[in-house]
């Protein structure tokens, strides 16, 4: 299936509703603009779960690892109610958000009706194997080491599923370096692994897995910033990302199980 992001639907994120709000969890600065580039974090992982369900042809089962507060479930529900091509609906039949410490006044108000609570680290933690699509966005560079994580992701899908992940992206010569500087500080819970294009592509490859898709999201981003009221502007974040995955910024993937 080809992925032209150039056709996805971005006006959308001009909606007011629900991500303006305060209980989306975005900074002030990033929500007084029309097409925030913050955003594309949940405008990638939407738009590669409405492929699955089109490639599925059915609401599909989901598994979000790493719920957080939410976001990416309050972002689909708004986003499957306004985008106007068909081929972009995403329907569920499932959606099972894991995390290891569940925000569960938050994760209510977002809408979520199964959650887990399971630590990606647990010998015992696994999913059915039943699921068409699990998201990991911007949870693996918490994570010290991402491999083994993806491969336990990977196990919880049936066979012909999809990953999708997403993550900060250096270049590669700058990984390794960038990796050592920031466990040298790493807050709890912080960041810990940093992720070349290289090393997305081994990783998935190490897994079992087939990449499908990967593309980097934006040149530049800044929270308030005028140029972000522009969707031209964020239309040229997304050209240049695909051209340029491994600026320094944020890549997004999808893998698949044979």
């Amino acid at each position: 299936m080809p992925y032209d992001t150039r056709q996805w639907e971005i006006e959308f994120l001009e909606t007011r509703e629900i991500l303006r709000s305060k209980n989306f969890g975005i900074e002030p600065d990033a929500k007084i603009v029309r097409y925030p580039v913050r955003l594309l974090r949940y405008w990638f992982g939407y738009h590669l779960l409405a492929q699955e369900c089109l490639r599925a042809g059915r609401p599909i089962d989901i598994a979000e690892i790493g719920i957080h507060n939410g976001q990416m479930f309050l972002f689909t529900k708004l986003a499957a109610s306004r985008v106007r091509d068909p081929a972009q609906v995403l329907t569920w039949s499932r959606w099972l958000g894991v995390d290891a410490v569940l925000k569960h006044h938050r994760i209510k108000k977002a809408g979520y009706a199964e959650v887990q609570e399971a630590d990606l680290a647990d010998d015992h933690f696994a999913l059915d194997g039943t699921f068409d699509a699990a998201i990991c966005l911007h949870i693996l560079e918490h994570r010290p080491n991402p491999e083994e994580d993806l491969r336990k992701i990977a196990g919880g899908v049936r066979p012909g599923g999809a990953i999708i992940g997403g993550s900060p992206v250096v270049p590669r010569i700058a990984q390794r370096i960038q990796e050592w500087r920031i466990r040298r500080t790493a807050a709890p819970m912080g960041h810990v692994s940093v992720f070349s294009p290289a090393r997305v592509r081994r990783m998935i490859a190490n897994a079992g897995l087939e990449l499908e898709f990967l593309s980097g999201a934006f040149f530049a981003r800044r929270k308030g910033w005028r140029l972000e009221n522009s969707p031209e502007w964020l239309r040229f974040n997304l050209a240049w990302g695909q051209m340029f995955p491994g600026w320094p910024g944020e890549i997004y993937w999808l893998a698949r199980k044979p």
